[in-house]
Formats: structure tokens, sequence, C-alpha cells
């Protein structure tokens, strides 16, 4: 056992969880690779993980709403359906299921999804954006993204996400001010919108009004939700589940069509473990403050420092478990508008197994309350693809 780790005092109702520990799922964009985090959630669900606090980014908002606009009962099913209809322009693979093949079979899977849309998602603009009038969101992007509310509404109960019976985060950007905002229901009414502005990736997608003001997607300043949630609640004890699409780390590329997939990954893979590490610098001095104020005489007790210095102190513990989508041979750099069925199928059991692949590890079952530090777990980093 690790020295910056207690005895394990796990929760009476479930051997996964320490005592008074949050499970939180944070859920990073992607866009056809964002069935990974419906594999994870399914797996989490299967040992009775329930998060309390679901924050996500482009389709990591769209999966964040279907998880809390639902009963538990029922999120894996509407995570299936949801998948299932957007996957349902090519459903079979042709014979000859080897590395060349597939990869063939994906760039035309691509191409499709760029000629046609995805069904119940985004259509393309029969007229292209530099004949539109200007002004208007057909001068903006290349596809209309209209299909994409009536998904959602059909696929998620907003008035449970407004009843706040799970947290729910999700960032967008301000196009006009450029800066970085979460549309949280702690806070705000949560409707289809938001969930829409969360994934407007320009300039495939328009912006998406709402309030008077127009977003696009999140991921152009932060593609995870990371750093809001460790902002937002720093003194609960928390088991964050981090589940990003793209990996920071990955192999040198040998061709052009590899540097373009490698560039995509390093672009939208947002440092999570950099994040992560300066958090954990961050939570360090934190927990010397609460050892210090411990020492402090009783009769500084109410001198005004002191207070402030209370208010700001910290020792709640923080698990965070890396889930990272690993590429596989066939994936170019179209993997994120890749929406064939076999795809969707191939990236959900992946994140199924890297769960189950965690939490069977003995690192895993061995593992306390971080007492000293913040506690990263990434059990699959040598996981075959």
């Amino acid at each position: 056992m690790s020295p910056t780790q207690a005895k394990p005092d796990p929760s009476p109702e479930n051997p996964h969880l320490q005592c008074n520990e949050r499970p939180v799922l944070v859920l990073q964009g992607g866009g056809a690779l964002g069935s990974y985090q419906a594999g994870v959630y399914e797996a989490l669900d299967d040992v009775q993980i329930d998060p309390v606090w679901v924050a996500g980014i482009s389709i990591g908002a769209i999966n964040a709403a279907i998880i809390a606009g639902n009963e538990p009962a029922h999120r894996v099913e509407k995570l299936q359906a949801f998948w299932q209809d957007v996957s349902s322009n090519l459903q079979g693979l042709l014979p000859g299921n080897d590395s060349t093949w597939r990869g063939f079979f994906n760039s035309a899977s691509a191409s499709l999804t760029a000629a046609f849309g995805v069904p119940g998602f985004f259509v393309p603009r029969l007229v292209p954006p530099i004949f539109q009038q200007p002004g208007t969101m057909a001068a903006l992007s290349y596809y209309d993204t209209k299909p994409l509310r009536a998904t959602l509404e059909r696929h998620i109960d907003f008035d449970r996400i407004n009843a706040k019976k799970t947290r729910l985060s999700v960032g967008a950007v301000n196009v006009r001010s450029g800066n970085f905002v979460y549309f949280d229901n702690q806070t705000k009414t949560i409707t289809p919108e938001h969930i829409m502005a969360s994934g407007a990736l320009p300039p495939g997608f328009p912006p998406v009004e709402v309030d008077g003001e127009f977003y696009w997607d999140g991921g152009l300043v932060s593609n995870t939700p990371l750093q809001y949630v460790l902002d937002s609640d720093p003194r609960h004890d928390m088991l964050i589940f981090q589940v990003d699409l793209f990996s920071a780390r990955g192999p040198m590329p040998t061709t052009m069509l590899e540097a373009n997939e490698r560039e995509k990954d390093i672009r939208y893979s947002s440092r999570t473990r950099l994040n992560t590490d300066i958090f954990r610098r961050h939570h360090k001095t934190q927990l010397a403050l609460h050892n210090l104020l411990e020492k402090l005489p009783a009769e500084l007790a109410d001198d005004p420092d002191v207070k402030r210095l209370r208010a700001e102190h910290n020792d709640a513990a923080i698990t965070i478990v890396h889930l990272i989508h690993r590429r596989r041979s066939y994936q170019q750099s179209t993997k994120d508008f890749e929406f064939s069925r076999a795809s969707m199928t191939d990236h959900w059991q992946a994140g199924k197994r890297d769960v189950e692949t965690t939490l069977a590890s003995e690192a895993w079952k061995a593992r306390g309350r971080p007492l000293h530090d913040v506690a990263v777990f990434d059990m699959t980093q040598k996981t075959p693809a």
C-alpha cells in the first residue's frame, strides 16, 4: 500500500467506494469516439457506482445529459438508443476485418458522414455557407444541427436534470467574448440549447444562442471539465473517473495521415495528466496549510488572517481514475466523425473493458483514502488495443 494512503475503509454499501466518497464522472469531447464513454458508464453501472455529478464537453456533454437526465435503471438503455440512432447510416462491416481493410472501411464511413451527416444529429446544408446571407447561422457552418434538438428531447428528461437529482455541468465558449463558461444545473435551468452549445464545433456546426449570447464548443478552450470539478467542489472526498477520448501519448507518425491523427490527439487531449499534476501540487500546499493551522495556539483562533486561511484550507481526499481511449492501428484522423455501427460497438466495448481492468487490478483493490496526496490510477496504459 502506498504511504500516501490510509488503511482501506470501504463503504458498507459498495466495496469500490471509500466512506463518504462522492463518485464523479468527467467526460471529454471527441465526437464519434463518445461511445467509449457510454461503455465506461455501463461498466460503472454494473458495479453500482452511481455518479452524483456528471460533467462534460461536446459529445461528453450529450452523454452526461443522457446520464443525468434519466433514472439510473434506464440510463444504459438510453445511451444505447442514442448511439444506435447516430450509428445507423452504416451498420455492417464487410468481410475482411484485417487492419488494412478496416482502415478503408472507416475512411468510407467518415466520407459518408461528411457527405450526408448523421441521423438525428446533423445534416449538410444544401447551399454552401459562402452563398448564404451573412449574419445567418447558415452562413457560419457547413451543417445544420436542428435534428439534434429533437434527439435530445427524446432521450433526455430535462425536468429530471432541473430537479437536480444528479449534478450536471457542461462547458461552452462565448463566441463574442471568448470566455469559457459552464452551464450547471445547480445555478441554471438546463435546456437542449445548453447541451447543443457545448457541442457546437465550428466550422462544421453553427453557434447556439442561449439567453441572448452565442456559444461554440467548449473544446475550443478546454476539452475536459476536470479543472472545473476540482475547483468547484474542493471540500468533499471525490472519486473522479476522468474519461478521455484522445490520448496525449502516442507513437511517432510515419505518414501524413498518421501525422494528422497525432496532431488532433495532441490538440484535444487537454493534457489531463498535466492538470492532475498541477492540482496535486496545489493540494499538497492545502494540506500543509491545514496541518499548520492545527498547530497554532488557541489565542490566534479569532485572528482575521487565521480565519481567512481556515476558509481556504482543504484536507479532502481526491482519487482520479484515468480512462483513456487508445488508438487502434486502423484508425485515422477522421475517427471523431466516423460513426459506423462497427466502430461505435468497438469504442463501447473498449470503455467497458478498461473499467473492468481497472477495478480488477490489485492496486485498486488495495487502495485507501489518500492522506497526503491526490491518488491517481491509470491501469490501462499497457492494455493491448
